[in-house]
């Protein structure tokens, strides 16, 4: 809707000797006066001109010739002057008005103008642009959204302790090289104890990866599993920068499939999944996690001998949850807003279950990832060689110490012929 709105005119302030103005019904424009009076003025005060330099250039033909050029003189000086007098207004404001619209304006309150003037101003609402259709090409807006995912993608907070031994190196850039060919957004937070070493450094900038390098700065004396400390040091870096997104603890020396951390991005709070583990013996395979029905957790796969049992039987490995849940405590309803930390003082295997009875109350609240729990998603092995030493640099700076001579070796494969 178009709309007319009047604009405050800078001759209001100004006043006329007619009492009008300028853009005044009862002045009109002189040059444009229905009488013509303005108009015979002029052309009279040219004509005169024009008589009077005639005259002055023909004075040495008579001797009164100087006397008629003296009254001509004189008339056109009387005659400027009326014109002088006369209230034809300013001649550059008569050049610059512009005549295509003659509009009386009434006094004007400002502030009256200024709010009817918004007012008057039309606002294109969202809604009104909407077209049901858009051409791109031969397509239209609904073979395109059809063709593109539009959802975001949840971001995922990967959590690796690591330290250092003789298989860190082979560990972490399996990890990383893993962790690269997951979509986006993701970040990688690793935690080293006491001092970040230079080979992990450099192993993360060159990962391809998104990262964060932490340093764990707990005392080591005394301290039952590292590990532990280290995930707490990066669940208080989540919590403090409020990182939005699914946590999933991933020790490096774990086996992992892309599927698994795609089906982390449908967590709402928390999901976990079944794990198999490689057993100490190293010579059968056993499974630890959650038995689902559907979507909903329904029980849990469990080996143990021991007498005191785990509320629930999952590994490190084999859970994930929203981390708005460490610093956004009214959202989840929880009855505390103490921190969610890993506890050192429990025993041995149970650092998992009492971390949960933190985040969750019972299965109810629990996601089955994927649907049924019918995969198996990762792997937790025990394939640690602790008699390797492990090299400074992850390189070896000495060769073997014998080395054949190749003369020697041709004539060992010869002979072998």
């Amino acid at each position: 809707m178009a709309s007319i709105r009047r604009t405050l005119s800078p001759y209001n302030d100004r006043s006329y000797q007619n009492g009008g103005t300028p853009f005044s019904l009862h002045s009109p424009p002189h040059n444009l006066s229905p009488n013509g009076k303005s108009l015979s003025l002029l052309s009279t005060f040219n004509v005169v001109l024009r008589q009077f330099l005639d005259g002055v250039k023909h004075s040495k033909k008579g001797p009164n010739t100087w006397r008629k050029s003296f009254y001509r003189c004189l008339f056109v000086f009387l005659l400027g002057f009326l014109l002088g007098m006369a209230p034809f207004g300013d001649l550059d404001d008569t050049r610059n008005r512009d005549f295509s619209f003659e509009v009386k304006l009434a006094p004007i309150n400002v502030k009256e103008h200024v709010k009817q003037s918004v007012e008057d101003v039309v606002v294109a609402r969202p809604e009104d642009f909407v077209l049901d259709t858009v051409e791109l090409g031969v397509e239209n807006r609904s073979n395109v959204k059809d063709r593109f995912d539009y959802s975001p993608r949840k971001q995922l907070i990967v959590v690796t302790p690591t330290y250092n031994r003789a298989l860190q190196a082979f560990y972490l850039n399996r990890l990383g090289q893993v962790l690269r060919l997951v979509p986006p957004p993701m970040i990688w937070i690793v935690v080293e104890m006491n001092a970040a070493s230079e080979e992990t450094a450099n192993m993360l900038r060159n990962a391809g990866v998104m990262y964060r390098h932490l340093v764990c700065m707990k005392n080591s004396t005394g301290v039952k599993d590292r590990g532990v400390h280290q995930r707490n040091t990066a669940l208080e870096h989540i919590e403090r920068h409020k990182l939005d997104g699914i946590v999933y603890f991933a020790d490096d020396d774990n086996a992992y499939s892309l599927e698994l951390f795609e089906s982390m991005r449908q967590i709402s709070r928390f999901g976990t999944w079944p794990v198999a583990m490689l057993a100490q013996s190293k010579n059968k395979a056993i499974l630890e996690g959650p038995v689902c029905n559907g979507g909903q957790v329904i029980g849990w796969h469990t080996n143990e001998k021991s007498k005191v049992l785990r509320r629930f039987h999952v590994d490190m490995s084999g859970f994930a949850f929203n981390s708005t849940i460490l610093w956004d405590p009214k959202r989840w309803k929880r009855p505390t807003s103490d921190p969610i930390r890993q506890l050192d003082s429990v025993k041995e295997g149970f650092q998992e279950t009492t971390f949960i009875e933190q985040v969750v109350e019972d299965e109810s609240q629990m996601e089955a990832i994927p649907q049924g729990c019918i995969k198996i998603m990762n792997w937790h092995l025990h394939l640690e060689a602790h008699e390797l030493f492990y090299p400074r640099g992850w390189l070896l700076k000495k060769n073997l110490d014998v080395v054949l001579p190749i003369k020697n070796d041709i004539r060992f494969c010869c002979e072998v012929m």
